[in-house]
């Protein structure tokens, strides 16, 4: 197969919406001994927690939720981002373990529904107020 004949990967869907990824770090709040995890991380509770609320949102198959073995926020973590085509792409830190499934999800639904992406601040559910990391701009 030469280069002129590979099509390059359509980051739409039929229906013309954006293709989404929510990011869940599960090597966030990890206990370490001897170099080796031990025991379930903190990211790992949180991706479950957001996974099993996911089964029922309205969304699922249009926002995946991928796991990421480090976002390089260890000091700041429960890490997650949300990043779209055309979007700017935000990443929180510090989120609690329990409690906020709900508002991750709840909050990637306002992200969804915005063209450009923006998120603001008066908007956004209480455990994301805070802990903003970054805003990427989109490529």
């Amino acid at each position: 197969m030469t280069a002129a004949n590979i099509s390059p990967i359509s980051l739409t869907s039929n229906a013309g919406v954006t293709a989404h990824s929510l990011f869940v770090c599960k090597t966030c709040a990890s206990v370490w001994q001897d170099g080796k995890r031990i025991g379930e991380s903190g990211g790992q509770k949180l991706l479950q927690q957001i996974q099993e609320l996911a089964q029922n949102w309205d969304l699922r198959d249009e926002f995946p939720i991928e796991e990421v073995e480090c976002m390089s926020a260890c000091n700041r973590s429960c890490v997650v981002a949300f990043a779209g085509q055309g979007k700017l792409t935000y990443l929180f830190g510090d989120l609690p373990v329990d409690g906020c499934a709900e508002a991750v999800l709840e909050c990637a639904s306002k992200y969804y529904n915005r063209p450009d992406g923006v998120l603001p601040w008066s908007e956004r559910p209480e455990p994301l107020k805070k802990g903003i990391l970054a805003r990427i701009p989109s490529l």
